[in-house]
C-alpha cells in the first residue's frame, strides 16, 4: 500500500514537472514569435498571436516591457496602433497603464520617441496616462521636453491637467523648456506653467541665471505681474533681494525703466528707493566678509538705485511717513554699530602689530650685523671687501639689509598712521563708503610690505653672519617665508574683496 502511494506521488511529480516544462516552452516560443513579429513590423501576425492567446496581453518581456512597449521603442507604428486597439478595449484598458521595471508606461515611451500618432491614440483610449509619472517622477510632457520633441511637448502640455503642472512639475518643465530653447508657449501658457512664480522664486533664492533665462523667453511678465506677497514687480524684487545680475539685465534691456518700473509702489507705499533702503536679506549679507563691508555694500546699492530714479524719490514718503534716507538709517542702525566695532577691533590689532615692527626695525637699524668700527663709528660691513676667509664681499648683502630694514620701518609707520586714522574716525554712514575702506586697504597693504621686508632683512643678516654656510642658510630662509605666506593666505582674499567692493564700477553705470 505504501509502495503504491509512493509510485503515485512520484508519477504526479513527474507529470507536474513535464507540464511546467511544456508550459515554459510554449511561453518561450510565444515570446520569440511575438518579438519577431513586432521587430519585423508584421502587425497582422501580432494580432493573430493575441487572438489565439488572449492572456498574452499582460505578458512581459525583457526589463518588464509589454508587447506595446516593445513596439513603440522599436518604432513600429502600425504594430503599436494595432496593439493599442487590442489592449484599449474596455475590458483591457488597465493594461495600457502597465509599467516596465523603470516605471515607464506606453505613453512615456511615445513621449520620448516623439511618436505623435501613438501618443494621440493612447490618450484617446485613456487620458489618465498623461498624469502617470515614470520611475523618476517625471510626467510624459517632461519626458517629451527633455528629449527635445517640441510638437509633442506642446501637445502633451495642452492635454495635461493644469493642477499636475503646479509646484515642482511646472518648475522642472520650465527648466527643460529653457534648456532645450523651446520658447513657443504663448503668455497664458507661459504663466500657467508656473513661469511667473518660478521667476520670483529664482530672484528671492539667489539664482539669477534661471530668472534671466525665463525673462529672456517672455519679457511681458516683467511688466504685467507682481509678487502677491508684497505687490512688487520683477525689478523691485531684484532690488529688494540685491540681485545685481537680474537688475542689470532688466535695466540694460529696457531704457524705459525710470518711467515705467520706477513709478510702481508696493503695498506699503515704498518706491524703488525705499525698497533699496531696506536691510538686505541675511542670506545675502552672510556672503560678505565683515560688518564694515556689509554696510559698504548696502550704501553702494542705495546710491546705485538713487542714480537711476527721479530725484523727487528722495523726498517721497511711504505709508509710514518715512523718506528713503530715514528708512535706510532705521534699517541699518544695528549694522552701523557692528561695523564700527569690527573696524575698531581690526585697526587696534593691526596697530599693535605695526607698532611692534616699528620698535624692532628701529632698534635693528642701530645694531647692524658685524657692529660698527671703533675708530670711525661706521658699520664694519659698509666698505669691507672679500678676503680669503669669505666667499664674497658682504657689502652688497649689507646694503640689501639696510634697505629692507628701512622699507619695513617706513611701511609699518604708514600702516600705523592709517589705522590711527581709522580709530579717530567719526564713523558716519558715508565714511564706510570710501574713506574707511581706503584707509584699511592702505593699512593692510603697508603691513604686508613691512612684514615681508622684515623677513628679507632677517634672512640677509643671517647670510652675512654665517658667511656662505648654505646648509643652514637655505632652511632658515625657507622657514622665514612661512609668516609671509600665512599672512597672504589669511588676509589677501579679504584685501581683494575689500579693493573690489571699494573701486568696482556701478552696475548701472554707462547704461
Amino acid at each position: 500500500m505504501e509502495l503504491a502511494s509512493l509510485h503515485l506521488t512520484h508519477a504526479i511529480a513527474l507529470y507536474h514537472h513535464y507540464w511546467l516544462a511544456d508550459r515554459d516552452l510554449k511561453r518561450k516560443q510565444f515570446a520569440n514569435a511575438m518579438l519577431n513579429a513586432i521587430y519585423k513590423g508584421k502587425f497582422r501576425e501580432v494580432s493573430d498571436l493575441f487572438k489565439s492567446n488572449p492572456d498574452a496581453i499582460s505578458t512581459t518581456f525583457e526589463n518588464g516591457k509589454t508587447a506595446l512597449h516593445v513596439a513603440i521603442t522599436a518604432g513600429q507604428l502600425r504594430v503599436a496602433k494595432e496593439l493599442i486597439t487590442i489592449t484599449g478595449t474596455e475590458a483591457n484598458s488597465r493594461q495600457l497603464k502597465m509599467k516596465d521595471e523603470s516605471g515607464n508606461t506606453a505613453l512615456s515611451f511615445a513621449a520620448r520617441s516623439g511618436m505623435m500618432e501613438i501618443a494621440k491614440c493612447l490618450i484617446e483610449k485613456n487620458k489618465d496616462l498623461l498624469n502617470i509619472p515614470d520611475g523618476l517622477d517625471r510626467l510624459p510632457v517632461q519626458l517629451a521636453c527633455k528629449a527635445g520633441h517640441e510638437d509633442m511637448t506642446r501637445y502633451l502640455y495642452r492635454e495635461t491637467r493644469r493642477e499636475r503642472l503646479r509646484g515642482n512639475n511646472g518648475f522642472y518643465l520650465l527648466e527643460e523648456c529653457i534648456t532645450k530653447k523651446m520658447f513657443a508657449l504663448d503668455e497664458d501658457e507661459f504663466v500657467q506653467s508656473g513661469a511667473v512664480e518660478a521667476t520670483f522664486q529664482a530672484i528671492k533664492n539667489g539664482t539669477p541665471e534661471i530668472a534671466i533665462e525665463i525673462l529672456k523667453v517672455n519679457t511681458n511678465i516683467l511688466w504685467n505681474y507682481v509678487d502677491p506677497e508684497d505687490s512688487r514687480n520683477m525689478f523691485a524684487c531684484a532690488i529688494a533681494h540685491r540681485q545685481e545680475e537680474v537688475a542689470q539685465f532688466l535695466y540694460k534691456f529696457n531704457a524705459r525703466i525710470s518711467t515705467n518700473i520706477g513709478f510702481t509702489e508696493d503695498r506699503d507705499g515704498n518706491n524703488l528707493l525705499h525698497i533699496a533702503a531696506k536691510l538686505a536679506p541675511r542670506t545675502h549679507l552672510d556672503y560678505i566678509s565683515g560688518a564694515a563691508l556689509q554696510l559698504q555694500s548696502e550704501l553702494r546699492w542705495f546710491e546705485e538705485v538713487e542714480g537711476i530714479v527721479p530725484q523727487f524719490y528722495n523726498h517721497q514718503k511711504n505709508h509710514g511717513g518715512e523718506t528713503p534716507s530715514e528708512v535706510f538709517v532705521k534699517e541699518h542702525k544695528q549694522l552701523l554699530k557692528e561695523a564700527e566695532e569690527w573696524m575698531k577691533k581690526t585697526a587696534e590689532s593691526s596697530t599693535f602689530v605695526g607698532a611692534l615692527i616699528i620698535t624692532i626695525m628701529f632698534a635693528v637699524a642701530f645694531t647692524v650685523p658685524g657692529g660698527n668700527d671703533q675708530n670711525t663709528g661706521f658699520p664694519i660691513f659698509l666698505n669691507k671687501t672679500a678676503d680669503s676667509s669669505t666667499v664674497s664681499s658682504p657689502t652688497v648683502p649689507f646694503m640689501i639689509f639696510v634697505a629692507s630694514d628701512a622699507i619695513s620701518l617706513f611701511a609699518a609707520s604708514s600702516s600705523v598712521l592709517m589705522f590711527l586714522g581709522i580709530l579717530t574716525s567719526r564713523y558716519a554712514y558715508k565714511d564706510f563708503l570710501k574713506s574707511l575702506p581706503v584707509k584699511l586697504i592702505v593699512g593692510i597693504s603697508s603691513l604686508f610690505i613691512s612684514i615681508a621686508a622684515m623677513m628679507v632683512a632677517f634672512c640677509v643678516a643671517l647670510f652675512i653672519m654665517l658667511q656662505g654656510r648654505l646648509w643652514i642658510i637655505i632652511p632658515v630662509t625657507l622657514f622665514a617665508g612661512v609668516p609671509v605666506i600665512i599672512f597672504v593666505l589669511l588676509q589677501f582674499p579679504f584685501l581683494i574683496e575689500l579693493y573690489t567692493s571699494t573701486f568696482r564700477r556701478g552696475i548701472f553705470e554707462g547704461k
